[in-house]
């Protein structure tokens, strides 16, 4: 497990909402929030982990909150995202449309292409 600075200490809640829209990698959102992680899980579900992170902050959040509010609602939500790759593979959630799209438990729409008798039977070039 990685070990951030700030681990045991209250983390700064000053414009944590503004700070965190300014932060872009993976580890700056760990470090700012408090939170220990493993590179290795990191490493391999790191957009997985962010984007679930936003889906449970945008069920729990809004600009209203004070900053401690939302401080305190972002670290839960980020160790709770986190838990959820450490745990289990991100094809076992599948939180981007394109897995979910192709999630082979589900069966496959009926596909039908139309292809009328007429642009097979007219020869290539005359219409």
């Amino acid at each position: 497990m990685n070990s951030c600075a700030g681990e045991n200490l209250p983390i700064d809640v000053t414009d944590i909402l503004a700070r965190l829209k300014r932060l872009s990698a993976a580890e700056e959102f760990f470090e700012v929030l408090g939170v220990s992680y493993d590179p290795k899980v990191l490493n391999v579900s790191r957009l997985h982990i962010m984007k679930r992170m936003g889906q449970y902050l945008a069920e729990e959040v809004n600009s209203d909150l004070q900053d401690k509010a939302i401080a305190a609602h972002a670290r839960a939500a980020l160790e709770r995202a986190y838990e959820d790759f450490a745990t289990s593979s991100p094809l076992a959630h599948r939180v981007f449309k394109v897995l979910k799209d192709r999630d082979p438990a589900k069966a496959a729409a009926p596909c039908r292409t139309f292809v009328p008798l007429d642009s097979i039977l007219t020869p290539f070039g005359k219409k």
